[in-house]
């Protein structure tokens, strides 16, 4: 207890006064952040005293024990696929393909970026980690050409081959294109729809229509009498645009039809998991997921505080749901929001994992560096997560990066969450830490979309790119070297432990043998990029650059995936991978 009225309804409310830095150290955040965040929280209704602890419920355990088995898969960022047919972006139908030819060489499961609902009416807005509604599915990942009733005569031949041929995804190109031939179509067709699929569209209805006006497409950049979608107006404006609601909900039904058609492949294809979707840790402040809804902090922001990476610490732009709405409500818009994820996937990785229990948020005006951590009802959220993933059968992957709190880890093994264990980051002191201590219940792999590939790391191309960038200094130039050059030389010597013989100078022989390395750990799930099967060097995103700098999103990989699963490195390292993880019996 405490003398400061706001420090004891701070506390309550689990607005954390003090909290430990990634160094270890104790950080103080502004007063003036305590009070503006305890001013959004400490509503009328909400409850005295919340369970925030950091503990598991009795029972509470996810699905997966059963399963013994060290598997295996590949992650891929759909819409960097090429293919002959595709229009420009990777659709459904070419990751259904990609499944068969993967399964066929051994996976047993397929990674992808989060697949969660964008802004229909700014299609720029393209980061998979910002959308408009994560409940919702991208209909830009719709293959056009296999939804029943598609004539080719809709399409522009001309325009298709300037969509495919481009180096980078013109989401603006590819949803034009997409998006007009699937009115013609469509055609007035009838769609079941859930209230949340009605909502999504009449979001994207009004959305394209603001556009329409010179207004930006999230509901943010609205006149005041847009803003709240039972408003006189838009209740009048959708009631004339009922068949263009009907349209956005069409897209949703034939979205979630390829995405069953593609679950389905990989079933008949024999893959023991399946799909592993990515659950984003918020949405974008104006998207759909929070037009009208009370289940979130609408004026806080969710980042990170400062680290060695970022100095001024970082705000992620997201949407954080309401500790207090989650403590009243058993933790139901958790359930709403991850439950559609859950249901398509055989297994979920939860961007930043430590969000069940505590989230960095920011207040609207602030600098990250005045944020602080919010602590949320931790035991509800994992007794949802746990029946939900029982209920859909799939297993858990906690993205636990960054600053994780002492003991979460233990709460994340206690509650099955597997562990996502980067090579780059597991270090014994400077040495990388041999694959045999990495932990059972975890994934491993060599990097993640936020990492370069392999490739572009061992040749320096990364520390390159984010000189030319700004992000780091021409001074430091021979210090950033001289490190890379040791961690290689760790990474070889490591190697040679494992038994491993390479060349350094042998870039594919290097890449399969670092991919053999690390799968023999005996954690449950092993996940390869499927960029440093293709050989590439282009990161896919480079944190702290805006789209003026970097094309976040959206370069694509140079070869067809066809091509590139039939090439002798993709070929080495899926044996690599049978090799060290062979099929086991369900």
């Amino acid at each position: 207890m405490t003398d400061d009225p706001l420090m004891e309804r701070a506390r309550r409310l689990g607005v954390m006064t003090e909290y430990e830095g990634m160094d270890g150290t104790a950080v103080t955040p502004p007063r003036s952040t305590i009070q503006t965040l305890v001013g959004m929280l400490d509503t009328r209704d909400a409850p005295p005293e919340a369970d925030l602890r950091l503990r598991v419920p009795d029972g509470v355990r996810c699905h997966g024990d059963e399963d013994a088995a060290r598997r295996w898969g590949v992650a891929v960022q759909l819409y960097q696929l090429r293919s002959d047919r595709n229009w420009g972006i990777g659709d459904f139908a070419d990751l259904a393909d990609l499944a068969a030819l993967l399964a066929a060489e051994g996976a047993d499961f397929i990674g992808l970026n989060p697949l969660h609902a964008p802004f229909l009416s700014g299609p720029e807005r393209c980061s998979p980690f910002s959308p408009s509604d994560r409940r919702m599915l991208n209909p830009l990942y719709i293959a056009v050409d296999r939804v029943p009733g598609f004539d080719p005569t809709l399409a522009d031949a001309a325009t298709l081959h300037r969509l495919r041929g481009a180096e980078h995804v013109d989401y603006t190109g590819v949803a034009a294109c997409k998006l007009a031939t699937l009115r013609g179509i469509w055609r007035g067709q009838g769609a079941m729809a859930t209230p949340e699929v009605t909502h999504w569209a009449r979001f994207e209805v009004v959305s394209a229509h603001r556009v329409a006006c010179g207004d930006g497409p999230t509901w943010r950049d609205w006149p005041v009498e847009w803003q709240d979608p039972n408003s006189p107006t838009v209740q009048e404006f959708i009631a004339r645009n009922a068949d263009e609601v009907g349209f956005y909900t069409w897209l949703q039904t034939v979205a979630a039809d390829q995405l069953a058609m593609v679950r389905r492949t990989c079933r008949d294809a024999g893959m023991a998991i399946g799909l592993y979707l990515d659950f984003a840790v918020g949405e974008d402040p104006g998207g759909a997921g929070s037009w009208g809804v009370s289940d979130v902090v609408a004026t806080a922001r969710v980042g990170a505080p400062p680290d060695q990476f970022s100095d001024e610490g970082q705000n992620w732009g997201l949407l954080p749901l309401s500790p207090v709405r989650m403590a009243e409500t058993g933790s139901e818009p958790f359930r709403h929001a991850i439950e559609p994820v859950l249901a398509q996937a055989g297994a979920v990785r939860i961007d930043h994992a430590m969000g069940l229990w505590q989230l960095f948020l920011i207040p609207q005006d602030g600098s990250a560096a005045e944020g602080t951590y919010v602590r949320y009802p931790l035991s509800d959220t994992l007794r949802v997560l746990a029946e939900l993933s029982h209920t859909h059968r799939a297993l858990v992957v906690g993205e636990d990066l960054g600053n994780v709190p002492r003991g979460f880890r233990a709460v994340m093994e206690a509650a099955g969450i597997l562990s996502y264990r980067i090579l780059f980051f597991e270090r014994d002191g400077a040495e990388f830490t041999p694959p045999a201590d990495y932990p059972v219940q975890a994934l491993a792999c060599l990097s993640t979309h936020d990492l370069p590939p392999f490739r572009s790391w061992w040749t320096g191309v990364d520390n390159q790119l984010r000189e030319e960038l700004g992000l780091v200094t021409v001074s430091g130039n021979a210090e950033r070297a001289a490190e890379r050059q040791q961690d290689r030389d760790r990474l070889v010597a490591a190697l040679h432990q494992g038994e491993q013989e390479v060349d350094p100078s042998d870039m594919d022989g290097l890449v399969i043998a670092v991919h053999r390395h690390l799968a023999m750990a005996p954690s449950r799930l092993f996940v390869a990029r499927f960029e440093d099967m293709a050989g590439e060097t282009v990161a896919v995103n480079v944190p702290g650059t805006s789209d003026d700098l970097y094309p976040n999103w959206r370069p694509k990989l140079r070869a067809t995936f066809a091509d590139i699963m039939a090439s002798v490195l993709a070929r080495k390292v899926t044996s690599a991978l049978r090799d060290v993880r062979p099929a086991e019996a369900d």
